[in-house]
């Protein structure tokens, strides 16, 4: 049997909540995990949709998954590609059908329990590396660490935010956007989102922006 003929392809259609994103090098969006009826499913996505992708999209989100699938006859994989992400349509009805990972048997008013830990997302290209990114993340996580908030807030590596001359660039949990942030300016950067708010002094340049608008399909 030649390589052609031990590859079934055909089309595939998945609704599901959304889960996360799966980044590789700390930064390269690959795809996404969708939780439906039958499980999770790990759904890679096209180059298309990589770079439109909104990285904000909150866990919980009811998506439609349109793309290929592929069969591998000889070892049994199966691979799903996405060339469509939609919202999803029939909300009510998958959210009634699919289990929660952590507890089945959970009622549907705590199926989405990841939607309380909150995101800060830094871009990770190399133009706002060489700016002070990777100082910028250290120092995020350090604060984060003082404040007992690791367990409260993540930190997600992103791909170019398309504002390079102005990096290090990050988006906060509350969607605002902030440029030129260096690792001296995190300890008022945290209070300003996640406490003491009677800090009267901020850094100048610590300015809510533009929220980064990449959409998904």
């Amino acid at each position: 049997m030649g390589a052609s003929q031990s590859i079934e392809v055909s089309e595939f259609c998945l609704e599901g909540r959304f889960i996360d994103f799966v980044i590789k090098d700390g930064y390269k969006l690959k795809g996404l995990m969708l939780g439906t009826h039958e499980g999770e499913s790990y759904i890679k996505l096209a180059k298309h949709l990589r770079a439109a992708f909104d990285l904000r999209l909150p866990p919980g989100t009811w998506l439609q998954v349109v793309g290929y699938k592929k069969h591998d006859l000889k070892d049994g994989t199966v691979t799903l590609k996405a060339e469509r992400v939609m919202a999803a349509r029939s909300q009510m009805v998958i959210q009634t059908a699919t289990p929660v990972p952590e507890s089945p048997s959970i009622d549907n008013a705590k199926v989405k329990p990841a939607k309380s830990k909150a995101t800060i997302l830094v871009c990770q290209k190399s133009d706002c590396m060489k700016r002070g990114g990777k100082a910028l993340c250290q120092a995020l996580e350090a604060a984060l660490s003082d404040r007992g908030l690791e367990d409260q807030v993540t930190i997600k590596g992103t791909g170019c935010m398309k504002n390079c001359k102005a990096g290090p660039n990050l988006v906060m949990p509350d969607k605002t956007r902030h440029s030129r942030i260096q690792a001296t300016q995190v300890p008022a950067l945290m209070d300003k989102h996640f406490g003491d708010k009677s800090l009267e002094t901020q850094p100048e340049n610590l300015k809510e922006g533009a929220i980064f608008n990449a959409k998904f399909c």
